[in-house]
């Protein structure tokens, strides 16, 4: 639990800037600055440092400043006055989550967080085929051979190897792990194991992982293959990495599904976990989707508790209604199905909404500067920060609870939600 050591120095802190929600900060805070003293990483100390008091807190309408209430009731008359409403952003904590999907029943309308683009391909496979997956935990205590597909991790998730991968405090043989990837244009320093090991690296093209799964599967399963190398890696390379997924006590298979920047990343993803399947016919293996930034894991969890579906879910039938490519936000607004939009973001200032000629009510970490100005501006606060709540990290079983550090005059998204619905 978080702890305040000394005046201004707080201890145990939980970070909500990266799906990792890493809870050992050590931060200090002086006339409303905040700094990260300790273990801290590239993206929490600049999370931090960037959060000062001295930004504009004030509403805007049409950018003007205006009261509290008045901007509240702006908000309302547009999403009132819309045939077909969009919630999105949604980066927030769990309770402005809850609050948000209360307006979104109460006016119909549909809800789509600002990272589903790549999130969803890990929602179609496990809707589409299921998978085997594992926590953070498990991975910091076990995992012998961990091998990552497309991705660096640290870029996402400075702090990752740091803490679960050549952890001192390990129950099984942390000191013998290895490290696999495979991909292109990869940082894999941080593959290096403390005694000097270095990664095996398999290069590819990040478009083309899908094959390699596919090459290994049939390895496992002693299928013959008519080739000599698959997506431009020698089949005797891809041979020995069979051969050892297949000894490992413990593996992990993990990626970043918004490094997948291609079309139909989802059957990448499936062919990542059709693997994994494989694997454990004959020994323990366990895929890691990694993600959770801005909220993305939380939104995803409160909406589907909620209402019983993911993200990109409807409310304009009088009950949910799911579809993942007709409701993504980016496509109702490009084809003009969206005839207003209230963005959220309280962790990221420069999350800013998309342009667009539609109506716009922005509630926003204060800072955020816009080209074109929304309808309605309302600064609110930032969750861990300036009030309590909860995130989920990126396995999705721990709802990190987040602390207040300093106080602040702004309210919290699910304050501004609350009154928004009672002036519905």
């Amino acid at each position: 639990m978080t702890q305040l050591l000394s005046p201004g120095i707080w201890d145990e802190v939980p970070c909500p800037f990266c799906g990792l929600a890493c809870d050992d900060l050590r931060v200090a805070s002086q006339s409303a600055k905040l700094e990260v003293i300790a273990n801290g990483c590239s993206i929490s100390s600049k999370a931090f440092a960037g959060l000062s008091s001295s930004k504009p807190t004030a509403p805007r309408i049409a950018g003007k400043t205006a009261l509290q209430k008045d901007a509240v009731a702006a908000v309302a008359d547009i999403l009132r006055n819309a045939k077909q409403p969009l919630i999105a952003g949604l980066g927030t904590d769990v309770a402005g989550m809850r609050a948000l999907m209360q307006i979104a029943d109460r006016v119909g309308a549909v809800v789509d967080h600002m990272n589903s683009v790549y999130f969803m391909s890990n929602v179609l496979t496990l809707q589409d085929s299921g998978w085997i997956v594992t926590t953070l935990s498990e991975l910091k205590n076990r995992v012998d051979l961990l091998v990552i597909a497309g991705t660096d991790v640290t870029g996402r998730f400075p702090r990752f190897f740091e803490r679960y991968v050549w952890n001192r405090d390990a129950l099984f043989g942390g000191s013998l792990r290895e490290v696999v990837y495979f991909g292109r244009g990869l940082d894999t320093r941080a593959g290096t194991a403390p005694d000097g090991r270095k990664p095996t690296v398999i290069a590819c093209d990040n478009r083309r992982i899908g094959e390699i799964a596919g090459a290994l599967r049939c390895l496992i399963a002693r299928r013959p293959l008519q080739v000599k190398q698959i997506a431009d890696v020698p089949l005797v390379e891809l041979q020995q990495l069979a051969t050892r997924m297949q000894s490992a006590r413990y593996g992990v298979l993990a990626w970043a599904a918004a490094d997948f920047h291609f079309k139909h990343a989802e059957l990448t993803v499936q062919s990542l976990c059709e693997l994994v399947k494989d694997l454990n016919r004959s020994t323990r293996f366990s895929g890691l989707p990694l993600g959770g930034n801005e909220g993305d894991m939380t939104a995803n969890q409160v909406c589907s508790w909620q209402s019983g579906f993911p993200l990109r879910t409807s409310f304009g039938n009088g009950g949910p209604s799911y579809d993942p490519r007709y409701f993504s936000a980016d496509r109702m607004l490009r084809e003009g199905e969206a005839d207003a939009l209230l963005w959220v973001s309280s962790f990221n200032e420069k999350n800013v909404p998309p342009e667009t000629s539609i109506p716009v009510a922005v509630l926003a970490r204060s800072g955020m500067s816009f080209s074109k100005e929304p309808q309605v501006h309302i600064p609110v606060a930032t969750p861990g920060v300036d009030h309590s709540g909860h995130v989920y990290r990126t396995d999705n079983v721990v709802a990190l609870p987040l602390r207040k550090l300093r106080e602040s005059a702004l309210p919290s998204v699910a304050q501004v939600a609350e009154e928004i619905e009672k002036a519905l």
